[in-house]
């Protein structure tokens, strides 16, 4: 039996003090190593992981379990129609009755040995948040290997000290550590957007949180793969959005919406491709037309929109797909109906067919969201 999973003792157990939030998603093989760590860090008691896991395919959950079974610092929550880090991070904040809480990777990317000067740190009162920085005085990320990666963090922190206003040399890091009680009077008004929960939380505060650095070695993961693909840029200006006009324009509506405006040329590329090669009428023109853009507008909304539940197996994306069409098909009977009487009347084709898909989008959006995301 590995030193993490050896049960620990009531009688020598220090009261807990440190919840270490893990957002998880096959992860599985990284676990038990992980906690051994953190025991080698924390020592045997006064800490407990929080393993918070979407409903991973590898079985993270039942290795989570698993070790549970032998180790009561560690616990699970496996959450079912529900992704994302900063969601998961909430929920962890909320499960844990812990006075202190860090969020970290799973992944082996941060070290676990940091946790005793962050802790250090936010109990004596001397910052509300300590963050693990990448680009702090000493600070490597040499083991990483991602040199673009560095880049494109380099110039996603700029935005993000401009929106928050706070000084820190990596808001867009994934390890911290802050009182419990501070994460938990914000999250009533966290966006729980994808991915950068620091800046979420950051940028929140009335009152501005106070802040330190501490110079992480950024190492290669250990085992499995990324999660972040290249729709995580569009995730990172989401949640510039959500903080400076979500309340204006839900952030959610405004990616359906782009992503309705990048298929209105869709819609007229398809569209005039059959009036003006096929050579068929407008009204059998705008049905395909409306088709079309329908299944592109389900493939990106699938990726970005809805990238924290996003379908992936083929049954559910056909499912899904289906749904999709099947839900927006009053709104596109709408589409064509309006679209070919106004044409019909001597309104030019371009503006018809603007105006039907402006009939059907409200619609499209109220529906999609329950009925194919919110259920698949």
């Amino acid at each position: 039996m590995t030193p993490s999973m050896q049960p620990v003792a009531a009688t020598t157990a220090r009261p807990l003090d440190l919840a270490i939030i893990l957002p998880t998603l096959n992860e599985r093989d990284n676990l038990a190593p992980l906690v051994e760590r953190i025991e080698g860090a924390l020592g045997t008691s006064g800490w407990e992981v929080l393993i918070v896991d979407d409903n991973s395919s590898d079985g993270t959950s039942d290795e989570a379990r698993r070790i549970a079974l032998s180790d009561p610092r560690v616990r699970v929550i496996q959450r079912i129609g529900r992704r994302g880090l900063s969601s998961a991070a909430i929920e962890g904040f909320c499960a844990t009755a812990a006075p202190y809480a860090a969020v970290m990777d799973a992944d082996h990317q941060h070290d676990p040995k940091l946790l005793v000067d962050m802790l250090a740190c936010v109990k004596s009162g001397e910052a509300d948040v300590a963050v693990a920085s990448r680009f702090a005085d000493g600070a490597s990320m040499e083991e990483w290997g991602r040199p673009d990666r560095e880049k494109l963090s380099s110039v996603a922190n700029a935005l993000a000290r401009k929106l928050t206003g706070v000084d820190l040399s990596d808001p867009m890091s994934g390890f911290f550590m802050l009182r419990t009680e501070i994460a938990r009077s914000l999250v009533p008004n966290l966006s729980g957007i994808g991915f950068k929960i620091l800046l979420d939380l950051l940028a929140t505060s009335e009152t501005p949180l106070k802040v330190k650095d501490f110079p992480m070695n950024f190492s290669a993961r250990r085992s499995g793969e990324s999660k972040l693909d290249r729709a995580i840029a569009l995730d990172f200006l989401a949640g510039l959005y959500d903080k400076s006009f979500g309340r204006v324009i839900p952030t959610r509506f405004a990616l359906f919406g782009t992503v309705g405006v990048i298929g209105v040329g869709v819609h007229m590329a398809i569209l005039y491709a059959f009036l003006l090669l096929a050579g068929t009428n407008f009204s059998w023109s705008q049905a395909v037309a409306t088709f079309g853009a329908m299944t592109f507008n389900f493939w990106l909304n699938n990726f970005l929109t809805y990238r924290d539940r996003r379908l992936k197996e083929a049954s559910k994306v056909f499912w899904g797909w289906a749904s999709f069409i099947a839900a927006c098909s009053i709104g596109a009977f709408a589409n064509v109906a309006v679209a070919t009487t106004l044409h019909d009347r001597g309104l030019h084709e371009v503006l018809a067919a603007l105006v039907g898909i402006g009939i059907g989008s409200v619609w499209n959006y109220a529906l999609s969201s329950r009925f194919v995301w919110g259920r698949y």
